[in-house]
Parts: structure tokens; C-alpha cells; sequence
């Protein structure tokens, strides 16, 4: 990272310096070959600001907005220091001595972006206010790069190499495609190599920028970064004025290089905030408020037990605190149950969970879980009919971060250095979400043998014992989660993720060997499409047509959601492994572009999936339910369910108490398990919210019966086959 001057004040700023190495179909291209083509497209709307005279070195002071004259102050330049000479603009190395950078594993990260932050303050009175290192962390947001508060329409670039990779594509953390021909890259890359490149942003109002950030492109391909670079602002976009520091001399960044967020200026430094003007429409378009009195801010793990004992204790009678285990670091996996009779499980009550966190650098959703349970907390306790019709009828677990170790790496960082894979995965370097045993293969296996009979159930499939081995690469985190979905009957899940905005369904994983993407729906196919857009269409962004994608998949087709197999093949990931494995249907919810928005952004981030986070807890309550009782009225547990046309079975649980999410239709349901005689009703699911009771009760078979006689007595039933066979036998030896 590096930073500009801590006063800068403009509404743009432009980056000169090395453009990004020239691509050609995958090849590069040397220095001798890098010519003028069709692949260059010039930006002819603006002069080039190497055309123009250089304006003469002096303080800048832009112009202040009306009424705002008087209240101006003079800027006092920074205590004497040493002159030094104007550092020069570093030569970029040629092409063929670029080593290529290696991707970190399982990702493909193209990326190349400069991203620039601003802080506005109201010029309420006339004192001039220093500015601290720690201030500007903390009350300077980005201007929204990452977010896609700034629109395309806002980046400007001297030259392109093609669109794909015009000035649009400059984006902190911004992902290209898997495919060498993709027609989007993850960066802005010039189409002239030389040092009078420039990528610009228009910030459209006042703005104070305290810091650039930039990142080299890393692909599999190639790898190209700025060696060099120096910053200019402008109030017109004609008149340009170089950064300079207190000397005068010019300000040009070089790297390898790390900075604070602003350069050790004396603490007496002193600079004028200036408001933007209330009328800019731009301003008033970007703003979101909220009216929820909750804590928004990034809690380190420390803060988050905080939070969660401080709402325990504002709602004790609805919530509990419990961990299901610890970290490879040792920090506890906290949880928090949301019910009106918290730690125990109801007769015909669905559970619930939300899980945050497995990527420990995607913080929006572990935010959003602590955000959620504060919300419910209040809301409960002022009689919102609808939260506490919700809270009393169904079992809520939360669990805020998964994965504490990675997230702790990426808090240190904060949100202005948090990388795309900065505390991705485990301490112990694996990716939890993709860390469950592959059950798909097996069960595609055994459905591919049509001669043989079927070994493997389409439900409950058991973990191979590879798995359960001490010496199983396999986190700890992994095997909390297992032990927790196998303990708890959950019906429905939503394990939050961040870097797009999109409800990915399973299945997760390709059927056909050898393809990367593939549709491969699961018999629930449409359950699972109805409840991802009941979470996308209430979003506010997700199904917005005339938003601008994350990166470069377009999900508007789908209405804000995919088949994941359909998107990226992935094995052994946490939605295919609760199909397969238990009752739950788990759903990948992405919400939002930057995995690790600023503080100032959290707001609106909750104002967006709000409402998509509560619509999604109800949908638990779609579909059948029942309880499937013995001729005495004890419930029976592991009674297989099933629905004719659907080739996809669930079990009761330990109280005999079953949920089958179901979309809006007639259904043939039978009931049955071992020593019972089945049972088959007609159940019919109406589009009213809330499932429709479904019971069933089943009487043994008069062979279980006569075995339940025999053990009474101390005798076991004789087996009628084994004797038939042993009978032929003893004929067979009297015929010889």
C-alpha cells in the first residue's frame, strides 16, 4: 500500500505511471514487438495531460463551494525538514525479466486495481484539525471501487489494450475468468508500455483522498504490476497538479514498497475539511441510512463473545450461548440459539442455522450474522408480531465465524489491505467450505450399476471411514461442523460467503468427468431454485438488472442465483455433504462484491440483505411436517420419508418429528421403517405461508410382533428361510 498527501482535496485523482505489460492471445509480446494495433483503443474525449504545460510547483488550495469562503483557513505547511532531491520515476523493468507470481492455491486471482479513499467532514466551524494515522483508518472509507459505488462510468484510462481490460476492469480485488480467452481480465491494462499511462478517477464531488492502494495482476497466464507511479489531482479534470510534499519536491511511489496510511508529517500539520454540497445528486443517490440502533462495527473474536453475551443478556429467556468446539489455534467456535425455550428441541419445531465465516477474510457475513441476532433480540422485545412469531416457532442457531484463526489475519489487516485470500483459509492452510467428504461420487457411482444392487441410499450416506482417519487432511473446524449437523435435525441452511452477490444451490459438484462446469441438479431441484430467490429477489441489489456485475459472471439470467456445479465444480463442499448426509438443505449465500467492506459501508450492507436474511429463515416453515407415532403414540425415530417422483428420502428424528420442504403442490408421502408396516398419505402444500401437518402412524409387522414376544420370553423367532433351506438339505443327504 501506499499514500498520497494527507491533504489533497479535489473531486479526481489520476495515477501515472508504468502501464500494465502487453497480452496478446496468452502470448507476450517483448518490448521490440509492442506496436500500435486494432487492440489499442486510444481515449481521444480528454487532451493528454503530458500535452500540457506542468503547472508550477505551489501549495494547492482548490476552489471551496459557495458560502464556505469565510470559514476558510490558511494550510500551514509542515515543520522544515531536510530538502531532498525529487525522486524520479523509476524505469519498469523490461518484459522478458518479469517473473511470473504464483497464484495462491485453488484461486485464479487476476487482479490489478487502484483504489482511492475519501473522507468528508462538515466545515462546521473555523479550527483546522490534525489528522492521525489511526483517525484516518478509521474514518476514511473507500470511495467505493471494491463496493461498485463507483460506476464505470467514473474510471477513465489514457489508452486500453481491448474493453476487457479498460479502465473498468481497475478494481481492488477484482476476479477474471478461468479461461484464457475470457473476454473480461481482473485489471486495467494499458495499450502502450511506456510512462505516460494514466487511469483516473472521478469522484463527482469534493473529496478529500488520503491514500492509493494498487495490486499487480496475477493470472496463469502472465503476471504484471506498476513499478512505479506518482498521483495528481484536479477539481476540472483540465487544470492537473502533481502531489508534493512539504518540501516541494514531487511525491512518486516505488515499489517493493510499504507506507503508512499517510506519510510521519509532524502532528501539527493542519488541513481544512470541506462538505460536499448537500444538492449533488450523486451524493443524495449513494446515500443509505438505517433506522435499526445496532452495533456496526468489525468485531475481533474478543468483541464478538462480547456482543454475543450482551444480547444473551438483554433477551436471556430467548437465547443461549454455546460453542461447538475450537479452532486449530484454540478459540472457541461460539454459537447463539435464538427460541423462545433455548436448549431444548420441541416436538414439531424446525431447526434453523446460519453459518458465517468458513472463509475467515469474508467478514460482511460474519458482521451480518451478529448484526442479525441484535436485530432479533430488540425486535422480539418490542413486540414485532412478525419476529416473535418467528422466534417462538422455530429454533435459530447462528453461528457468527467458522473460521476465527483466518479471520483474525485478515483484522489485522483491516479493510484497506484485506486481501482476496488474506486469512482464507485455516490456520493449518485448508479451505473449510471445500473440506467435506465427497458423498456425490458415491452416490453417483452406485446409481450408475444397474445390475447391482444398490448399496448406497439416496439419503444418509455414511462418511467413508478414510475420512473419520486421525491422519485425514481434515480441519478441526470440519469436524466441529459435522459433529454439530449430526447432533441437531436441521431442516434449512445458509452459510454466508462475500466476493459476489449471488444464492449458489447444489449440486456443488460436476456429474460428468473431465468438465469444470456443468448444470447438475439434485431430485430437489426446485425446491432449492424457490428457496434461493426467495433470499435473491428480497435483497435489494441481487436481481437489480442494471447493476454492474462483481467480476465477469452475469447471474442475472437466473435472477440473482446458479446451480453451483453450473458455475464452479467444487468437491466435498458444505451444501452437497448436508444433502447427501443429513435432512438439511444448505444454500451458498454470497452477499456482497467486497468480502471486507469499511465499517462506514456496514449500514447499508445491512440494510441490502435484511430483509432476504429473515424471508430466508421462513421458508423453513414450507412444505410438510408430521410426527410419525407408534399404535401406543411413541414417536419413532428414523422413519424413512419419502415422496413419490422425488428421488430424495429424509428421516424422523429422535422424537419421531419430521420437516420435508416442499414447494406448492399435491404429494404422495409414504412413511416407513424397519419392523413397521408403511403407510402412504396424500398431502397437499398450500402457497400460504407455514407447512402442512402431515402425521403418520404406523403398526408393527406380525414378524417384529413375534419377535418382540420371543425376547420377552427369552427366545429368539425362528428364521422360516433358514429352516427351509436346512430341511432341503437333510433331504437331499436321505436321497444319496
Amino acid at each position: 500500500m501506499v499514500s498520497g498527501e494527507p491533504c489533497l482535496v479535489g473531486n479526481q485523482v489520476r495515477s501515472q505511471g508504468r502501464s500494465c505489460g502487453r497480452e496478446r492471445q496468452g502470448q507476450l509480446l517483448s518490448p521490440a514487438l509492442q506496436v500500435r494495433d486494432y487492440y489499442v483503443q486510444e481515449t481521444w474525449s480528454r487532451e493528454p495531460y503530458y500535452a500540457r504545460r506542468e503547472p508550477k510547483p505551489e501549495p494547492f488550495s482548490p476552489p471551496l463551494p459557495a458560502g464556505t469562503r469565510d470559514r476558510e483557513r490558511e494550510l500551514r505547511p509542515p515543520e522544515p525538514r531536510p530538502p531532498k532531491k525529487a525522486t524520479k520515476l523509476k524505469k519498469a523493468p523490461k518484459r522478458d525479466k518479469l517473473a511470473p507470481e504464483t497464484p495462491p492455491p485453488g484461486k485464479n486471482s487476476n487482479r490489478k486495481g487502484v483504489r482511492t479513499k475519501s473522507f468528508e467532514k462538515a466545515a462546521n466551524d473555523d479550527h483546522s484539525v490534525p489528522v492521525a494515522r489511526d483517525d484516518v483508518r478509521e474514518s476514511c472509507p473507500p470511495l467505493g471501487l471494491e463496493t461498485l459505488k463507483i460506476t464505470d462510468f467514473q474510471l477513465h484510462a489514457s489508452t486500453s489494450k481491448r474493453y476487457g481490460l479498460g479502465a473498468h476492469r481497475g478494481r481492488l480485488n477484482i476476479q477474471a475468468g478461468i479461461n484464457e480467452n475470457d473476454f473480461y481480465d481482473g485489471a486495467w491494462c494499458a495499450g502502450r508500455n511506456d510512462l505516460r499511462q494514466w487511469i483516473e478517477v472521478d469522484a463527482r464531488r469534493l473529496t478529500k483522498f488520503t491514500g492509493v492502494i494498487t495490486q499487480g495482476r496475477n493470472s496463469l497466464w502472465l503476471s504484471d504490476w506498476v513499478t512505479s507511479f506518482k498521483v495528481m489531482v484536479s477539481n476540472d479534470s483540465h487544470t492537473w497538479v502533481t502531489v508534493k510534499n512539504g518540501s516541494g519536491d514531487m511525491v512518486s511511489f516505488m515499489f517493493p514498497l510499504s507506507m503508512p496510511l499517510q506519510p510521519n508529517y509532524p502532528s501539527e500539520f493542519q488541513t481544512v475539511f470541506l462538505s460536499p454540497d448537500p444538492n449533488n445528486y450523486y451524493h443524495r443517490r449513494n446515500e443509505m441510512t438505517t433506522t435499526d440502533d445496532l452495533d456496526f462495527k468489525h468485531h475481533s473474536h474478543k468483541e464478538m463473545r462480547q456482543l454475543m453475551k450482551a444480547v444473551n443478556e438483554m433477551c436471556p429467556n430467548i437465547t443461549r450461548i454455546y460453542n461447538i468446539g475450537k479452532s486449530h489455534q484454540g478459540l472457541k467456535l461460539y454459537a447463539v440459539e435464538i427460541t423462545d425455550h433455548p436448549g431444548e428441541h420441541e416436538v414439531g419445531e424446525p431447526e434453523f442455522h446460519y453459518i458465517a465465516g468458513a472463509h475467515g477474510n469474508e467478514v460482511l457475513g460474519r458482521e451480518l450474522t451478529l448484526l442479525l441476532m441484535q436485530f432479533l433480540c430488540q425486535e422480539y422485545l418490542a413486540g414485532n408480531a412478525r419476529i416473535v412469531r418467528l422466534v417462538e416457532e422455530t429454533r435459530i442457531h447462528i453461528l457468527p465465524s467458522l473460521n476465527p484463526d483466518g479471520y483474525e489475519k485478515a483484522y489485522a489487516g483491516g479493510s484497506e489491505l484485506g486481501g482476496w485470500s488474506l486469512g482464507r483459509w485455516t490456520h493449518d492452510g485448508i479451505d473449510i467450505n471445500n473440506n467435506f467428504p465427497d458423498l456425490n461420487t458415491l452416490l453417483w457411482e452406485a446409481e450408475d450399476r444397474q445390475n447391482i444392487p444398490r448399496k448406497v441410499p439416496n439419503h444418509y450416506i455414511a462418511i467413508p471411514e478414510w475420512f473419520l482417519s486421525e491422519n485425514a487432511t481434515v480441519a478441526v473446524e470440519t469436524r466441529a461442523v459435522i459433529a454439530w449437523m449430526e447432533k441437531i435435525p436441521f431442516v434449512l441452511g445458509g452459510n454466508l460467503q462475500g466476493g459476489e452477490l449471488v444464492v449458489a444451490y447444489p449440486y456443488d459438484m460436476v456429474r460428468s468427468l473431465w468438465k469444470t462446469q456443468e448444470p447438475s441438479p439434485t431430485p430437489d431441484d426446485h425446491v432449492f431454485r424457490w428457496l434461493a430467490y426467495s433470499y435473491a429477489s428480497t435483497h435489494r441489489l441481487m436481481t437489480d438488472a442494471r447493476r454492474r456485475v462483481c467480476h465477469t459472471e452475469d447471474f442475472q439470467k437466473e435472477d440473482g442465483t446458479v446451480n453451483g456445479a453450473s458455475w464452479h465444480t467444487v468437491a466435498g463442499s458444505l451444501n452437497d455433504f448436508s444433502y447427501l448426509h443429513t435432512n438439511c438443505f444448505e444454500l451458498s449465500i454470497y452477499v456482497g462484491c467486497d468480502k471486507f467492506p469499511h465499517e462506514s459501508e456496514l449500514p447499508e450492507e445491512w440494510e441490502n440483505n435484511r430483509e432476504s436474511l429473515i424471508v430466508f429463515m421462513e421458508q423453513v416453515h414450507r412444505g410438510i411436517k408430521g410426527v410419525v407415532r407408534d399404535s401406543h403414540g411413541k414417536g419413532i425415530p428414523n422413519v424413512v420419508i419419502s415422496v413419490e417422483g422425488i428421488n430424495h428420502d429424509i428421516r424422523t428424528a429422535s422424537d419421531g418429528d419430521y420437516w420435508r420442504l416442499l414447494n406448492p403442490g399435491e404429494y404422495v408421502v409414504t412413511a416407513k421403517a424397519e419392523g413397521f408396516a408403511s403407510s402412504t398419505k396424500n398431502c397437499m402444500v398450500g402457497y400460504d405461508m407455514g407447512a402442512t401437518q402431515c402425521d403418520f402412524t404406523l403398526s408393527k409387522t406380525n414378524l417384529a410382533r413375534i419377535r418382540e414376544i420371543m425376547e420377552k420370553f427369552g427366545k429368539q423367532p425362528i428364521s422360516l428361510p433358514a429352516r427351509r433351506l436346512k430341511l432341503r438339505g437333510r433331504k437331499r443327504r436321505q436321497r444319496g
